[in-house]
């Protein structure tokens, strides 16, 4: 593996990618002068379900915000009391 100078790995992996992606690529790649690569290396991590940062202030994990969602004390009251 080689570093490019920003940082980032060059890497050889064969992959079989279908034809019409391929050339979907190359042309986002030509409009945007980037590498094939590059574009789809952008597209893949896209797609990829992205991982919420689980931070852990004084020891204990503070979850991320979901949408929606509102804790308050009456809710975990609520959860506290409920039937195993």
């Amino acid at each position: 593996m080689v570093l490019k100078p920003d940082g980032k790995a060059i890497m050889g992996t064969h992959v079989t990618i279908d034809d019409d992606v391929v050339r979907a690529a190359e042309k986002l790649a030509r409009e945007q002068d980037r590498t094939v690569g590059e574009v789809i290396s952008d597209l893949a991590r896209r797609a990829l379900p992205t991982q919420p940062e689980i931070v852990y202030p004084e020891g204990f994990p503070l979850l991320p915000k979901r949408p929606g969602v509102v804790v308050t004390l009456d809710f975990v009251n609520a959860l506290r009391d409920e039937d195993p």
